[in-house]
């Protein structure tokens, strides 16, 4: 973990799936020629047995398949205990009201997209569940493409990007190149009150993207002749910059924190979901505009030229 840290500064190391059966997946991926970091093993404690392995998947990041072995009656897994201290300022905090992992993006360097949705849908056995390209995301300056891959219950969703060509470097890019290889971009929690959740989170400290008046203008126009409802104030929602996505059938409400390090890598979402199954395409612009903008200010929006990259001035 210490050598990871170095490397890429805070990221995600593991993202740990929940099996009914880690021995049939794990020879699976190994047929399939996954690269296997640890064989099948098994702990136990008083709460109970858990079977895991762990499986390499893009950059340096890892899945550890974790099987409960009958009921168990522990802490979380074999190991774990209650902790000795709580901090008593923890108590007087707001809930952040957040429910669980929506899904889980990762971000590749140029050209390696494909292959890695390729490793997931035979060595996971995923298929694909949704997909853009650089057509219908992308800025005056950047794009990207992005194909979602999904579980055969479709309870885990892993989107999966790269940058595509664009006058300069892409925020997909800078993130590859700040990490030091493919790697964990953002991790999306679900809430069932979005605006409950923002205002409690900021409260807490959290530092969230701002998208500018411009979008809630347009948003309010695009509304009128909508087929779906948003209940939530738009003034409120305004005022809490959550960005709006929606089709015929239904809405999502979504917000992005910023950078959780000093490095431009890391990033948490919070979305609210009324029968919507997308992941915010409508707001890619939006999002990559504001991400934009702390680009710049870092002195990373740069040009590509025949030669490489040059600092705008």
């Amino acid at each position: 973990m210490g050598k990871h840290i170095i490397k890429h500064g805070d990221g995600v190391k593991d993202v740990a799936f929940q099996v009914e059966d880690c021995d049939f997946l794990f020879q699976k991926a190994k047929e399939r020629g996954a690269v296997i970091v640890r064989e099948p093993w098994i702990e136990e404690d008083e709460g109970g047995k858990v079977k895991y392995t762990v499986l390499q998947t893009y950059g340096d990041t890892t899945h550890t398949l974790v099987e409960y072995l009958g009921p168990y009656r522990g802490v979380f897994l074999p190991g774990y205990k209650e902790p000795l201290f709580r901090d008593p300022i923890l108590s007087t905090l707001p809930s952040a009201c957040l429910s669980f992992i929506d899904h889980i993006v990762g971000n590749q360097p140029d050209n390696d997209m494909v292959p890695i949705v390729e490793w997931y849908q035979r060595c996971l056995l995923f298929h694909r569940f949704w997909s853009v390209d650089d057509k219908q995301i992308h800025t005056e300056y950047s794009s990207l493409r992005s194909i979602v891959v999904t579980n055969y219950e479709e309870t885990i969703k892993m989107p999966i990007n790269e940058p595509a060509a664009g006058k300069k470097k892409s925020q997909i890019q800078e993130y590859v190149d700040y990490y030091g290889s493919a790697g964990v971009q953002h991790i999306a929690l679900n809430t069932s009150n979005i605006i409950k959740a923002v205002k409690n989170l900021k409260s807490r400290g959290l530092e969230f993207l701002c998208a500018p008046d411009t979008y809630y203008e347009e948003l309010r126009k695009k509304l009128k002749t909508a087929k779906i409802t948003v209940k939530e104030d738009l003034n409120v929602l305004q005022e809490l910059r959550i960005l709006v996505d929606y089709d015929d059938k239904g809405y999502l409400l979504q917000i992005f924190t910023k950078p959780m390090q000093d490095r431009p890598t890391l990033f948490l979402e919070v979305i609210q979901r009324y029968n919507h199954f997308g992941f915010g395409a409508g707001n890619f612009k939006s999002l990559f505009e504001a991400i934009e903008t702390d680009q710049d200010a870092r002195g990373n929006l740069t040009v590509y030229t025949a030669n490489g990259e040059h600092q705008v001035l």
